[in-house]
């Protein structure tokens, strides 16, 4: 008898290839998020409160990430960040004992430091070092590297000759940390150490860094 006709293969099931999550920006909301804001304050990125809203606040903490990892500072969780979180990055300190205010010039990182130990870390804009105008002179918009101490401060906004500085914390003459509407992740201010202005009401309201704490600049 002549042999039936041969069976047909039944096709293979494709692999199943897990989804690539979705990247986390600005506008984004849900779970998804509330574990991003979690994950970045248990590491010391401060981002307020873990409402579920990629707003301002998580995008600043996004960026000091980014920086801290040595990544492009789009202030998106894509691939490269997530793995960032996953592994834990986090800046070191250089002091060893004491409260102090750290800013790192190269990274555009500000950091709170408790006896050797980095406990928030905050995006920061520093001098452009570009060149600017006042009253007819020119200056360089730099900041200063050194170890200094918080002076003096003011509780609102200031108008300096410069722009406004929201509670601003001076260290070198007039150089403050302040509040800003503006941080980007580069340099960008006259020589201040912008912070959002959430942040610095942060450390405001929990006496964070009060006078007489020894600020580092390198």
């Amino acid at each position: 008898s002549s042999p039936g006709p041969a069976p047909t293969a039944s096709p293979s099931p494709k692999p199943t290839t897990p989804a690539t999550p979705a990247k986390l920006k600005s506008g984004v909301k849900g779970p998804r998020v509330v574990a991003l804001q979690e994950r970045l304050t248990e590491l010391g990125y401060w981002n307020g409160k873990a409402d579920g809203t990629f707003g301002g606040q998580t995008q600043q903490a996004v960026f000091a990430l980014q920086k801290a990892a040595g990544l492009g500072r789009d202030g998106v969780v894509g691939p490269k960040t997530r793995k960032a979180l996953d592994d834990g990055a986090r800046p070191k300190a250089k002091s060893t004992e004491g409260r102090v205010v750290e800013i790192d010039l190269r990274r555009q990182l500000l950091m709170l430091v408790d006896d050797g130990e980095v406990s928030q870390v905050f995006n920061t804009s520093t001098g452009s070092m570009e060149n600017y105008e006042q009253n007819g002179s020119t200056f360089l918009a730099d900041t200063p590297g050194g170890t200094f101490r918080v002076s003096r401060q003011i509780d609102g906004w200031r108008r300096a000759p410069l722009g406004l500085l929201w509670r601003p914390k001076y260290f070198n003459g007039g150089i403050a940390v302040h509040g800003a509407n503006s941080v980007p992740p580069y340099p960008a201010s006259h020589g201040c150490a912008r912070l959002s202005i959430t942040a610095m009401n942060h450390l405001w309201n929990n006496n964070k860094i009060p006078i007489g704490t020894r600020v580092w600049v390198y």
